[in-house]
């Protein structure tokens, strides 16, 4: 029979007693934090095709442009 955690393992070791900690200000700085996040999880085989994040901007901006260009009839 499985044992089914009801809780997450609390990994903090006892001697830590953040009750005493002074000036803590829980949140601080969320909301700058979600001013200036804009977080995108790519897919593995995507990922793959590009090296780092230069490269999957400037394959995304080339994209803009085709998108953007009129189109001849």
């Amino acid at each position: 029979m499985k044992k089914v955690e009801s809780e997450e393992e609390d990994d903090l070791r006892p001697e830590y007693d953040f009750s005493q900690m002074k000036g803590g200000v829980r949140g601080k700085y969320v909301e700058r934090y979600r001013e200036g996040t804009n977080l995108v999880l790519l897919d593995p085989d995507v990922a793959a095709a590009y090296p780092d994040a230069k490269a999957v901007n400037d394959a995304l901006r080339l994209l803009l442009q085709e998108k953007q260009s009129p189109r001849p009839r």
